[in-house]
């Protein structure tokens, strides 16, 4: 990565759409949901199976937000009981591989971040230490 000492222009940093999609992404749910669908087009309840401790309202939600977005497509079949495909458009998969790496090392280090905050917790509280 190249670093440079400019900064991006004010107008470039402060608007609301850019601070929305960067709440977006980096919310609770949304990076793994796209990182599911990076697999395979999914199904609401196999996405549901496979992330621990989202409720349906949840998910409903960060899959709707996900498409508004246009980053997963929805798709609704004419059948009984009613089935709903999401799969990642183009641009989700752009937003795959850019956070790919980051979800890979996220699920890598996660031993050693378990841990750190093991360690960090069992220490005495610095009661007077400055922070």
């Amino acid at each position: 990565m190249t670093r440079t000492n400019d900064l991006p222009a004010p107008a470039d940093t402060t608007t609301c759409e850019l601070r929305e999609l960067l709440d977006r992404l980096a919310d609770k749910w949304s990076l793994l949901v796209v990182e599911l669908l990076g697999h395979r087009m999914l199904r609401f309840g196999e996405l549901k199976r496979q992330i621990d401790g989202i409720s349906q309202r949840m998910l409903t939600l960060t899959l709707r937000n996900l498409e508004r977005d246009g980053l997963l497509t929805r798709t609704v079949h004419p059948v009984v009981p009613p089935r709903v495909d999401y799969e990642l458009t183009d641009l989700g998969r752009t937003l795959l591989e850019a956070v790919g790496p980051l979800v890979a090392w996220t699920r890598t280090h996660r031993p050693a971040i378990a841990a750190a905050r093991s360690e960090y917790d069992r220490r005495p509280d610095d009661a007077g230490a400055a922070s």
